[in-house]
């Protein structure tokens, strides 16, 4: 299904999700829907395999973690997420062969806490991995001493603004 993407998510430097110059990184981007949703998208290379052909499961859990904590940012901008708790679920193996898609939705919101779901989806819809979890919100100076201002904190779009997003539609 396809889905029309609102805005491109910025990337930093160094982050291991995001991180555009993390060597070892995934170079994630991630892209708000129409709907609210927050979709991530990554290439896997060699060091993110687990088993042989499989992308580790640590790797799939950060994207989700990652995927589902930048919902906070479609509706509150400057609301930045911490990771309280995450419950991850395998179910089937992710190849490492394909473009990997995410996607975050959020579930429950509250004045300090949001709460969301994320999956990530085989081509043909099946759930391979679901993760949800429990965030709390705070301002980016309560995280971290940067000025995001900077030219760290950017909107890399290497696909030339991407417009639309081919995601699966989600098998029950």
């Amino acid at each position: 299904m396809r889905h029309r993407i609102v805005k491109k998510q910025y990337n930093t430097h160094h982050c291991h999700v995001c991180g555009l110059s993390n060597r070892s990184g995934l170079h994630a981007r991630f892209y708000e829907l129409e709907n609210g949703d927050v979709a991530g998208v990554f290439v896997p290379q060699p060091d993110h395999q687990g088993y042989p052909g499989r992308l580790h499961g640590g790797i799939a859990a950060s994207l989700l973690d990652e995927a589902i904590a930048r919902t906070a940012n479609v509706a509150q901008p400057d609301i930045w997420a911490v990771t309280v708790e995450l419950d991850v679920r395998y179910r089937r193996p992710v190849p490492m062969d394909a473009e990997v898609k995410a996607v975050g939705s959020l579930t429950r919101d509250t004045r300090r806490l949001f709460e969301g779901r994320g999956v990530i989806l085989l081509p043909d819809g099946e759930v391979a991995v679901e993760a949800t979890g429990k965030f709390m919100k705070l301002p980016f100076s309560a995280i971290a001493d940067l000025d995001l201002s900077h030219t760290d904190w950017q909107p890399d779009d290497p696909e030339g603004q991407r417009t639309e997003i081919e995601i699966p539609e989600e098998k029950p």
